[in-house]
């Protein structure tokens, strides 16, 4: 399970380092340019990756310590990930709502309104299962 859960975690990150490269290539750390918070973004990025470094040392070394260091850094990533889902929504909406947006309202709309819908729900997705599989090994339910 705890490969499993290693699969599903790079998956995740991959989605997650697509959308973070379209919001910074779209502006999105810049001042007014996106609903979402700058500090939200990278902090939800850095837990997300010194967690998967965690993993990726639970699955050498197999030590119980780090598969719930691991757990505990996701919590705070799964927290953060659905405050921005939260902000997300209303931007997708609103997107959905414009038939063809003008040009100078393309510019200044925020830089996550161009985030795939399948990117966003993949991520998600994969990131429950990446939490349950985490909490399932570390409880040490299914084997490793």
């Amino acid at each position: 399970m705890d490969i499993a859960a290693l699969i599903t975690w790079v998956i995740t990150a991959l989605g997650g380092f697509y959308m973070l490269g379209t919001w910074l290539s779209r502006g999105g750390a810049k001042a007014g340019n996106s609903r979402l918070p700058v500090p939200v973004v990278f902090g939800h990025f850095a837990l997300a990756a010194i967690g998967l470094v965690v993993w990726v040392i639970y699955v050498i070394t197999d030590k119980d310590a780090l598969a719930w260091t691991a757990f505990g850094l996701l919590v705070p990533v799964a927290l953060l990930g659905f405050a921005m889902l939260a902000r997300w929504i209303p931007v997708h909406r609103a997107r959905a709502a414009a038939a063809a947006p003008a040009a100078t309202e393309q510019q200044s709309a925020p830089a996550e309104r161009y985030f795939p819908v399948p990117v966003v729900a993949g991520h998600g997705l994969f990131a429950v299962v990446t939490v349950v599989l985490v909490l399932l090994t570390a409880l040490g339910i299914g084997g490793s």
